[in-house]
């Protein structure tokens, strides 16, 4: 998208958002960082008391512009699964799901995404991109380093984007696929088309994020932001402020900020792609079909995607393929974990 009239306040420069605070720039942003400071830490002391199961260790590993984060449970000879999480959500979205997959054989590995928990980029200097196909590259250097050749891939909201695109540009990579809400590849021409008033209000902070007002507000209040949309995502959930407490201490990754305002305003079109990922953007912008084995899960009550057999988004998988729609919201794998895992050991079946 030419971007050359849209207001200065709605242009992300994403160089203002390099590396350490100092490189964030906008006095906002530093006053918000200390009030989350103090409001912060106060509310993370929550996830402290027991909040259902857990794991760990964490591990860390470099893998390409990362020092990534993330759990590796299950026999280290178990057929690997990849597990990947949403916004604004983290790796304990998969507290139930893996380990469960890790008794039932599986070498399980919930990684945190760029900008989130432990995941930390190498270098200061290093850009913090947000194009789509940036996070399916760091999946995929994460499965070099780890030598994994092959795994089944699922996740949610960000994670299914990042599964498909996976799927759909290296499937020799991918034995199997789990993707909730179907499919999920951007395509920059097709955001720019308007929506029904109703659904457009469900997409409320993807707007907001694209004004400077949105970029202070995420920075100063991200713990009561992601829980207001994590309320909003999810009305039949009954979830514990412990629960929740222990998510949002991954949003105190310094990149945090970054990486979200910068993805959600590349969706809209005001940011430009990367020129290092423009071949596989060409690509993607195609909207090409994935033809791996894919089970794809609607939750019933998810604002964003209607439930309903899977049709909406059914020709885009060419290979075998199921479609099951969960009595839940849109953190699917946190709210029907077993059947969630179900689903990943269905899919590597078929």
């Amino acid at each position: 998208m030419d971007t050359s009239n849209v207001p200065d306040s709605v242009r992300h420069d994403r160089r203002r958002f390099l590396g350490a605070a100092g490189a964030v720039g906008a006095a906002a942003l530093t006053v918000g960082a200390t009030q989350l400071t103090a409001a912060g830490t106060a509310r993370a002391a929550q996830a402290a008391a027991p909040a259902g199961p857990s794991f760990g260790p964490l591990r860390q590993v470099k893998a390409g512009v990362l020092n990534t984060g993330y759990l590796d449970l299950g026999p280290a000879d178990g057929r690997p699964v990849i597990l990947m999480h949403g916004f604004p959500y983290d790796i304990h979205s998969y507290v139930e799901v893996a380990p469960a997959l890790a008794a039932a054989g599986y070498r399980v590995l919930v990684p945190y995404f760029r900008g989130h928990g432990s995941t930390t980029f190498l270098s200061s200097s290093t850009p913090r991109n947000v194009d789509q196909a940036a996070f399916a590259v760091d999946i995929v250097a994460l499965m070099d380093v780890l030598r994994i050749e092959r795994a089944i891939l699922a996740g949610y909201d960000w994670g299914s984007r990042t599964g498909d695109i996976i799927a759909a540009l290296w499937p020799e990579r991918v034995k199997a696929l789990v993707s909730v809400s179907g499919y999920l590849i951007t395509n920059l021409a097709a955001q720019r088309k308007p929506l029904p008033p109703k659904a457009e209000n469900d997409w409320w902070y993807q707007y907001y994020f694209a004004t400077e007002r949105g970029l202070a507000g995420l920075t100063e209040y991200r713990y009561d932001m992601g829980l207001f949309i994590w309320q909003f995502n999810s009305p039949t959930w009954a979830f514990s402020t412990q629960t929740y407490a222990r998510t949002a201490a991954a949003f105190d990754n310094q990149d945090y900020v970054s990486i979200v305002i910068g993805n959600y305003r590349w969706r809209l079109g005001l940011d430009p792609s990367e020129p290092e990922y423009a071949g596989l953007e060409e690509r993607l912008q195609a909207s090409p079909k994935i033809a791996v084995p894919t089970i794809t899960i609607d939750g019933k009550h998810d604002p964003f995607t209607p439930a309903g057999d899977g049709s909406a988004y059914r020709g885009m998988f060419t290979g075998k393929y199921e479609h099951r729609t969960f009595d839940v919201g849109h953190n699917v794998p946190q709210e029907a974990p077993r059947a969630f895992a179900q689903a990943v050991i269905d899919a590597d079946r078929r």
